[in-house]
């Protein structure tokens, strides 16, 4: 890559994560800075597994190693949506249990099949893709039926009076909270080719594939991808059913970084 390609990227992302921080600000939505920060915290991240990547697809324990990794993070980022004072735990356990569960799942279907080589390289590529992907369906879900629960709780008190367990009180909600977080992945998937190219296809042909190869590829994708993210929303589902109690609501959570935010922030300047 060129000092003239990496000058033009900088100044691409840059303009780009401005003009995501202007609307956000002129809209007044909350935590206007969380895009940028993402941002930035994708660049440096991507440069450091640039780097790395050479050196891990050729070390099986390093690959190891690197999935391990995403694991946790994927964990511990998904925590932090769905956590609340005094259930951190419990909630990273049921967390880790649906991510690994439907990731499990699907990367032992695809390469027990035969369909992809397990080989470092796939098992890098499509481990961080399954992952990912499952991490944001369990969030979804945890969310949607955390909101349900708080909009429907007169309802699920009532099936509570006539002698419903809890799960059975909020069948319904956690059935669509499931449908509902699924939607983006089955939409994706049914306009791939048509409305979107998605980032493993042309990956995988700027990675040398013949478009027949790159197509195989991402199809062995996109249903790894529902059939782990149904594995963990179905898990996520029945856990956070299972409450007793209404639900606390997640935007109102203070987590120790906004405490430190707030506490040093100026009056009246929007967070």
């Amino acid at each position: 890559m060129s000092t003239h390609d990496l000058v033009a990227t900088i100044i691409a992302v840059v303009v780009l994560a401005a003009v995501a921080v202007g609307v956000l600000r002129w809209y007044g939505v909350p935590h206007q800075w969380s895009a940028a920060t993402a941002i930035a915290r994708g660049m440096i991240q991507l440069a450091v597994v640039s780097v790395a990547l050479a050196g891990l697809i050729t070390h099986p324990w390093l690959v190891v190693l690197a999935v391990s990794v995403m694991f946790a993070v994927a964990v511990g980022t998904a925590t932090s949506r769905l956590g609340t004072p005094g259930a951190w735990g419990r909630t990273a356990g049921f967390v880790a249990l649906s991510v690994a569960a439907g990731a499990t799942a699907a990367l032992a279907v695809v390469f027990a099949s035969g369909a992809l080589d397990p080989s470092a390289r796939y098992l890098l590529a499509l481990s961080a893709i399954v992952i990912g992907n499952t991490m944001n369906i369990a969030t979804l879900t945890g969310r949607r039926l955390n909101e349900a629960l708080i909009d429907r709780w007169d309802e699920v008190e009532a099936w509570l009076a006539l002698g419903a367990t809890p799960r059975q009180a909020s069948v319904s909600m956690a059935r669509q909270a499931v449908h509902s977080a699924l939607v983006p992945s089955i939409d994706q998937a049914k306009t791939t080719g048509l409305v979107t190219l998605p980032g493993a296809f042309v990956g995988a042909i700027f990675g040398g594939l013949s478009p027949m190869e790159a197509g195989r590829f991402q199809v062995l994708v996109l249903a790894a991808l529902l059939a782990s993210g149904s594995i963990a929303a179905v898990i996520t589902a029945q856990v956070r059913a299972s409450s007793p109690t209404r639900p606390v609501p997640l935007d109102e959570v203070e987590r120790p970084r906004l405490r430190w935010r707030r506490a040093h922030s100026v009056p009246g300047r929007d967070e």
